[in-house]
């Protein structure tokens, strides 16, 4: 009985659906862009930081699909950085758990202005799944001042460039 299945695990196809293609033109289009949005706003290209405060890490396998063959941000001169000393942006991902919420102010109080919070995902937004536990706080916004909400369970890379393009351009503009 289990070797039969097993046999059909090994040498059959997985039960997965196809990797989704984003249109290149429009990764292309919004990258650029947002390179040269950022090289008007900062004189420089735009750096950022992650930081993840206790969400489930689907958001992060997004923000990550960023730097792959399929969008690249490093070919329009945008980066994550390492330290949020570097960072123009700190783009957060998961609900304001209890015990990253000091982390989450001193790594404001460490990128330099002009800087930006990005609550990107659900549970940044209001907690997602996670309201209403007694680990979490609530969203970002309960913690840190969030200038741009980026919905979504989890959000697509293309959503985080347009939102990231959106909030250049609104900093711009003022």
């Amino acid at each position: 009985m289990l070797w039969p299945r097993l046999v059909r695990a090994l040498v059959g196809r997985p039960l997965t659906d196809a990797a989704v293609i984003p249109p290149q033109e429009a990764v292309v289009a919004l990258g650029e862009r947002l390179a040269a949005t950022a090289r008007a706003r900062l004189g420089r290209s735009l750096s950022i930081r992650e930081v993840d405060s206790g969400s489930c890490n689907g958001c992060e396998l997004e923000v990550n699909a960023l730097q792959n063959v399929a969008y690249d941000l490093e070919r329009f001169g945008l980066r994550f950085v390492a330290s949020p000393r570097h960072a123009d942006v700190l783009l957060v991902t998961g609900p304001a758990c209890r015990n990253m919420t000091e982390a989450l102010r001193r790594a404001l109080a460490c990128t330099p202005e002009p800087r930006w919070v990005v609550a990107a995902g659900d549970c940044a937004v209001d907690g997602g799944v996670f309201k209403g536990s007694y680990a979490v706080e609530g969203g970002v916004g309960a913690v840190l001042p969030v200038d741009l909400l980026i919905p979504g369970c989890p959000p697509s890379p293309t959503q985080l460039l347009e939102g990231l393009l959106a909030l250049v351009e609104a900093e711009g503009q003022k």
